[in-house]
């Protein structure tokens, strides 16, 4: 109750991955996009969708349910790509998570964040900046800087063929 930090309100996106809801900070999110065709891209893990072209620029797409051992994200309507900026070894990768859908964007004071649920020592949880209480429900709020690992953005989509050009979601490859 007490640990969570005493700073002001801040802004979160929140979204749905199955049946949950899920929240990321609004300064770490550059865009939302309807879903479009992503280029699935060989030799890369099961949770790296592909990649898809945002005006110029190549950037990689990742399932978060599947880096969070859910199922595979169906396609409806209301799936979506919010385009973050995640840093990684000190450089910042522009990044496409997938979700169900996006819900809003809200205000969230810090007296209605818990701290992260300690869940016994073989389970990670430092990916989870706290627990937010909203309205009735609970808002799981992801530090997306933790979410994946130097190596899981090392795998990200480099040193293929030309056709990927060079671009700020290949600076981990530099």
């Amino acid at each position: 109750m007490g640990a969570a930090k005493a700073v002001e309100a801040t802004q979160y996106l929140t979204f749905k991955l199955g049946e949950e809801d899920y929240a990321l900070d609004i300064g770490k999110v550059r865009e939302v996009l309807d879903f479009t065709a992503i280029t699935k891209v060989p030799r890369t893990p099961e949770f790296m969708c592909g990649v898809i072209n945002l005006r110029g620029s190549v950037v990689p797409v990742v399932d978060l349910r599947l880096k969070f051992a859910m199922a595979v994200t169906e396609k409806t309507v209301n799936t979506c790509i919010i385009i973050t900026e995640v840093n990684v070894d000190n450089e910042t990768v522009v990044l496409g998570v997938l979700a169900d859908s996006v819900l809003e964007v809200m205000d969230l004071d810090p007296s209605h964040i818990e701290p992260a649920p300690k869940i016994g020592g073989r389970l990670r949880t430092d990916f989870i900046k706290g627990m937010g209480k909203h309205a009735d429900s609970l808002l799981i709020l992801l530090d997306i800087d933790r979410v994946f690992s130097s190596d899981d953005l090392t795998l990200a989509p480099q040193g293929e063929p030309a056709a990927l050009e060079p671009s700020v979601a290949q600076a981990p490859g530099r």
